[in-house]
């Protein structure tokens, strides 16, 4: 068998022509390049990244206390243990375990930086896609052009150069500083100062507890409630499985067990969501004391599970608003002024920071367009196929977690797919492989189903969902497991081809 070093050195990582481009170095490229060295080991692929290092979402955010919203035992690797004794995790030891992870199996050797994919475009004479890029070197851009059999986007779901930043009157106005976490300034002094963060979703949990320690005092400021659960940050099983097992069983035993604790209780909320609302509440409120107010503060307008839920280690959150040292205010912005915010209901706070964490802008395939045979393909036109493909568009996948579940173990899933699929396309002799929509009557329906408000902004750019396999996505993880890494590849919805004529004669032409 080959071995990392051999695969490492393999000079057809620099073939400007190859068998699968990878698109982005974070957690899902490096994750898919990892799969495609061990199930593909015949491939010629390179990975291209925008950036100049290894990491996307955990090298790109650097706001204070940036941690994980899931398990580090399902959101990390399935093929590398979890060491820390952090189940939920800082955002540094994340970024160093991706990068160990890309240096340990040779990843890093196969990533181009600073090589932002522009555009795609598929010939099926040749059946290639010719992938074009803008490689930077700090000063100048130039284009450079790559060619693959089959094109691999792992770049993420939402937009690296802005977040949503929406606005309100007399902005101007305010004396203080106004920043977004996306792009959090090094040069950010706020120790004893008056902090409003804007926001109530993940983000906003996770800066108020973190500027809370040295600022003055911190309000979250929300417009509407979201609901905020307490969990602990070490999994105290973890540990003690970890102290007397070896460090791969006992990985695969907690990263099992989470996976159905996370199933279970996604169910139950689907299933009797009035229930599981009372109990989220009641759980939050015990750790606020009765003089808080549950009700206008943490009670949502809806059901568990239409938008994700809000993770505080070890209740966080609750602790510092106990402590004194932070509030909750569910208000609107009338406007700014130059002390603060003015708030619809008359209220004022008082501000020399004002955090506007009001979430991210989504963007599909990194920005990239792409077109089939000289035809412009509009993802939202097309329908999701098993939740990583799109109808009408040939050898192109992409990586996209769950919305209910830790993202891993969906692109770990994609991954495991997609090496099946081009090991079957190479011992049968395709060249081509796309589905193809064989029930234009079937029903549409968005293809992530939450009502936040960063999905319904992006509606008008987003693939399809349809109602039944394999168009439909279930975010389930046990039923995609048996589709994707057990189940066929050959459906009435995959077509596969071979190119029309041979590839000197394309290239002749």
């Amino acid at each position: 068998m080959e071995t990392v070093e051999q695969r490492t050195r393999r000079p057809s990582d620099s073939d400007p022509d190859l068998d699968v481009l990878i698109v982005g170095a974070g957690l899902s490229g490096v994750g898919a390049a990892y799969h495609l060295r061990e199930r593909c080991p015949w491939a010629r692929f390179a990975i291209l990244e925008a950036r100049e290092t290894i990491g996307g979402t955990w090298d790109l955010f650097r706001y204070p206390g940036v941690r994980s919203d899931s398990d580090m035992f399902t959101l990390g690797y399935s093929f590398r243990p979890w060491h820390s004794n952090k189940a939920i995790s800082d955002g540094q030891t994340i970024l160093d375990y991706i990068r160990d992870t890309a240096r340990v199996f040779g990843i890093d050797k196969s990533i181009r930086f600073r090589h932002k994919v522009t555009g795609a475009s598929w010939d099926s004479t040749a059946a290639r896609w010719t992938v074009q890029t803008l490689r930077s070197d700090g000063t100048r851009e130039e284009p450079v052009q790559f060619t693959c059999k089959f094109l691999y986007m792992c770049s993420g779901y939402y937009d690296y150069e802005e977040g949503h930043a929406p606005t309100w009157p007399d902005m101007g106005a305010f004396r203080g500083r106004i920043v977004h976490p996306q792009h959090w300034p090094q040069d950010l002094d706020y120790a004893g100062k008056r902090v409003v963060v804007i926001g109530s979703g993940a983000t906003a949990v996770t800066l108020v507890p973190a500027m809370a320690q040295t600022a003055g005092y911190v309000t979250m400021l929300q417009r509407s409630p979201t609901y905020i659960v307490s969990r602990p940050e070490q999994d105290a099983v973890a540990n003690r499985l970890r102290r007397w097992l070896p460090a791969r069983l006992a990985h695969r035993l907690v990263r099992t067990k989470n996976v159905l604790l996370t199933m279970y209780f996604y169910s139950l909320a689907r299933r009797k969501p009035q229930a599981f609302k009372h109990f989220i509440i009641r759980m939050a409120g015990k750790q606020l004391g009765p003089e808080f107010d549950v009700r206008k503060h943490l009670t949502p307008r809806y059901n568990p599970w239409d938008q994700r839920l809000c993770l505080v280690p070890d209740g966080d959150l609750f602790k510092t608003i106990r402590a004194g040292k932070a509030s909750i205010a569910t208000d609107e912005i009338a406007r700014f002024t130059p002390a603060g915010l003015q708030l619809k209901s008359g209220e004022h706070l008082d501000a020399d920071v004002v955090v506007t964490a009001t979430g991210l802008k989504l963007k599909v395939l990194g920005g990239a367009s792409i077109s089939v045979d000289g035809r412009a393909v509009n993802l939202a036109d097309t329908v999701s196929y098993k939740g990583m493909m799109y109808s009408g568009v040939p050898n192109l996948a992409s990586s996209f977690g769950y919305t209910n579940a830790s993202w891993t173990l969906k692109a770990e899933l994609i991954a495991q797919y997609v090496c099946r699929l081009l090991n079957h396309m190479r011992s049968g002799g395709f060249d081509i492989c796309m589905p193809r929509l064989d029930d234009e009557a079937m029903g549409r329906e968005p293809a992530v189903d939450l009502t936040s408000g960063y999905i319904q902004r992006a509606a008008s750019i987003l693939p399809k969902q349809g109602t039944k396999q394999p168009w439909k996505s279930y975010q389930n993880y046990a039923r995609d497991l048996m589709m994707l890494k057990f189940g066929s590849l050959v459906d009435s919805a995959m077509q596969f081809e071979r190119r029309a004529q041979p590839m000197g004669a394309a290239q002749a032409a």
